[in-house]
């Protein structure tokens, strides 16, 4: 066995398949966390990790040991929740038959890569490595009332989502509010809390982590429609069987829409200058995945789309996710780059912003010009 740096960064980016115990056997300790607990998903922890870290850094509060910690333990929790969901899933039977699940990536259980007893080893070891990186952010704080609270209820969703959380359709939610003002908010308050600082700007970062969570949550809506058909039969009963797939598609195009207008609200009231509208430019995957949530799943995967699927609807979204999660990011650093360096910038930041979106918009015309003309050409 030899450490494949290849595949740790593989794993971080994409849903790997594998259906060889050999190949799995011969990949390293990293690379098999990292593709049991799916981390190209679970990196959208990382992603709400640095929002707060930038909204904390414009404030005056970050500190690079602290948010490492935090967010390291936030990283491997995310992935203990993955690990102990395919234990409890396949000691319940869901994932048996070829169930949603065992179709898009890899499920060591399912597939007999390893027995139920290492998964729980596993379980357990990601569980105290994340436990530890509490434990730090409670002294950290001095025991803090607020980050005594996430903590709990950081333990209750990681071991009651997958049930009964799951099954009484607010999973959905709570995928929502962890990943987005929850998680956003109290990376925020740690890092806070520890320089001394106050909270007074809690309520309005935790407002600025509502977009991120938001797409979060459209992907996890899109996958439990996705895979409705088949929930059914088990018994699971998320959110999309609650309520059926229409309704479920609609909330999801209204999870996107409202994730855009959550942003702009914050740049017109001033929050956010208008650098923060270079998220504009993932408004075409948002189109994307908003013109396949308008139509009924089809049955089998579209000519040319046969990557996305059995992942239809939350490959779309997973898509957006991608670019917006990266611009709202980029967005927010350029916006606290401009704010604490505004006296040695030629422009303010709102000039900036306009001045980066009007060059940005040009190039997105130059670039359509182009791909017509060669299309025309071929």
């Amino acid at each position: 066995m030899h450490i494949n740096f290849a595949m740790w960064r593989k794993a971080s980016w994409e849903l790997i398949k594998m259906d060889d115990k050999k190949e799995w056997e011969a990949l390293d300790v990293v690379s098999k966390w990292l593709i049991a607990t799916r981390s190209a998903v679970t990196t959208v922890t990382i992603y709400s990790c640095i929002i707060a870290g930038f909204l904390a850094w414009r404030d005056g509060y970050f500190s690079w040991l602290p948010w490492l910690i935090v967010t390291l333990g936030l990283f491997i929790a995310h992935g203990t929740n993955n690990l102990l969901n395919d234990y409890t899933d396949f000691s319940r039977g869901v994932d048996k038959d070829n169930y949603f699940r065992t179709q898009y990536g890899v499920h060591p259980l399912v597939q007999k890569f390893w027995t139920t007893d290492i998964q729980i080893k596993w379980f357990i070891v990601s569980g105290v490595l994340a436990t530890l990186s509490g434990v730090f952010a409670l002294f950290y704080t001095n025991f803090n009332p607020y980050i005594i609270g996430v903590f709990a209820l950081g333990a209750v969703v990681l071991l009651f989502y997958t049930w009964p959380f799951k099954y009484w359709g607010i999973g959905e939610l709570s995928i929502f509010l962890i990943w987005g003002p929850i998680m956003i908010g109290s990376v925020y308050v740690v890092l806070a809390l520890g320089a001394g600082g106050n909270l007074s700007n809690l309520l309005t970062v935790a407002l600025a982590g509502i977009p991120f969570g938001l797409s979060v949550a459209s992907i996890n809506i899109g996958k439990h429609i996705d895979k409705m058909e088949d929930d059914k039969k088990k018994g699971v009963g998320t959110f999309p069987v609650r309520v059926g797939q229409t309704f479920a598609r609609y909330v999801n195009i209204l999870s996107i829409v409202l994730a855009y207008g959550v942003i702009f609200y914050l740049v017109a009231t001033g929050y956010f200058s208008t650098l923060m509208l270079i998220i504009i430019f993932a408004l075409q995957r948002a189109m994307y995945a908003v013109a396949v949530l308008s139509k009924p799943r089809p049955e089998g995967p579209p000519k040319g789309f046969e990557a996305f699927w059995p992942t239809w609807f939350s490959g779309f979204c997973f898509y957006h996710n991608r670019m917006f999660g990266g611009l709202f990011i980029l967005g927010i650093l350029l916006d606290t780059v401009a704010r604490k360096f505004a006296d040695s910038l030629p422009l303010s930041a709102n000039w900036l912003g306009a001045v980066a979106i009007g060059i940005g918009l040009v190039y997105a015309v130059v670039q359509m010009v182009i791909t017509k003309s060669k299309a025309k050409q071929a």
